[in-house]
């Protein structure tokens, strides 16, 4: 036996004797006792999006890197309950909607803290967790939008205004039970102080149009009753108006949507919808890799949705149409963590429903 085969040999018996202890899978990886050499084969994604589109993305993942999603959606509450509770399957993501609901699952201990340059640059700083907990995937902005037959939209440059005396009878709402109003009201508190706040609102709900009595329960009700002339102003979040003027919704909602417009404020308060790795994630690496590709591709993966992506406005048309604007950067943490008093200024000064 020459010496290259006695070597051959040697090794085939070290690899028999492995395979007789350990068993066949363990030994080359594939089995979860040996994560740190195996691949891992599927990741399971709880998310608070419900859009046929995110899954197309979830397979684009798949076929770019092999790893099986399996989706589990639900509202943002109960999902945020059920890893809390360590119910299975144990989730390796969480995508949220609203920085609220991302900072309150941080303050849970629901999310890990991950270190990665790619989502550091791809994400602005004011998007993303200041710890690495979160990071958005899509900007969702909450504005006033207009019926220009009613209120003449250079009137409206501030938040603020849409507590002007002008506008009596004219404004429409949203429940305050949306986290969406909950995390406006929080950025105000951010930028001019409770005092203010609490003023602001007063003014806003002595404006309230008869429409918006009870208040709305949905922004897209809200934007059919501005066109329709009911409301001359409401607050609503851009991508229910972007759905609607890019035919997403059917004609009859086009046609109403058509005929309102966006009041950019002077500084445009910006919301998220975003993800992060949970503490106890089986495959946190792949759940990493996972977030890192819905980042890089914000651009598509915003305009299903005729949301923004991280930066820009992407190539959807209907976005591209309403033009520029100022977006502020406060960071988006901020809006969780005023979300207690927010909650209470509403209800103390009669946007209670």
């Amino acid at each position: 036996m020459t010496q290259s085969t006695s070597r051959i040999v040697k090794a085939a018996l070290a690899i028999a004797a492995a395979v007789g202890a350990l068993g066949a899978s363990s030994v080359f990886g594939f089995l979860p006792g040996n994560q740190a050499q195996a691949q891992p084969r599927e990741l399971n994604v709880y998310s608070a999006r419900h859009y046929n589109s995110d899954k197309e993305f979830y397979d684009r993942f798949t076929k770019a890197t092999g790893i099986k999603v399996n989706l589990l959606e639900a509202d943002g509450k109960v999902l945020l309950a059920r890893e809390a509770l360590g119910q299975k399957p144990p989730a390796d993501v969480i995508i949220l909607v609203d920085a609220g609901n991302l900072v309150f699952g941080a303050e849970t201990g629901i999310f890990q803290s991950i270190s990665s340059r790619e989502l550091r640059a791809k994400v602005p700083a004011h998007l993303r967790d200041p710890e690495g907990r979160w990071f958005g995937l899509t900007r969702r902005f909450r504005v006033p939008m207009v019926n220009p037959d009613i209120v003449d939209p250079d009137t409206i440059t501030s938040y603020e205004d849409l507590a002007n005396p002008a506008l009596d009878g004219k404004l429409c709402l949203r429940s305050s039970k949306k986290i969406y109003n909950q995390s406006l009201v929080a950025y105000q508190i951010e930028n001019i102080g409770e005092v203010k706040t609490s003023e602001w609102i007063q003014g806003m709900v002595g404006n309230l149009a008869p429409a918006s009595q009870p208040l709305f329960t949905s922004d897209g009700d809200m934007i059919r009753a501005v066109g329709r002339g009911d409301c001359g102003v409401a607050l609503a979040n851009t991508y229910y108006l972007g759905q609607r003027q890019g035919g997403d919704k059917g004609p009859e909602d086009k046609a109403l949507a058509d005929k309102v417009e966006i009041a950019w404020p002077d500084k445009v308060h910006v919301n998220i919808s975003g993800a992060g790795v949970t503490a106890n994630s089986p495959n946190p690496e792949a759940a990493q890799r996972f977030i890192e590709f819905l980042a890089d591709e914000s651009a598509d993966y915003a305009k299903a949705n005729r949301e923004y992506p991280v930066l820009g406005a992407g190539s959807d048309p209907v976005l591209q149409a309403w033009g520029s604007f100022n977006e502020d950067n406060v960071n988006a943490a901020t809006l969780g963590r005023n979300n207690a008093t927010a909650v209470r200024l509403m209800e103390a000064n009669g946007w209670s429903q």
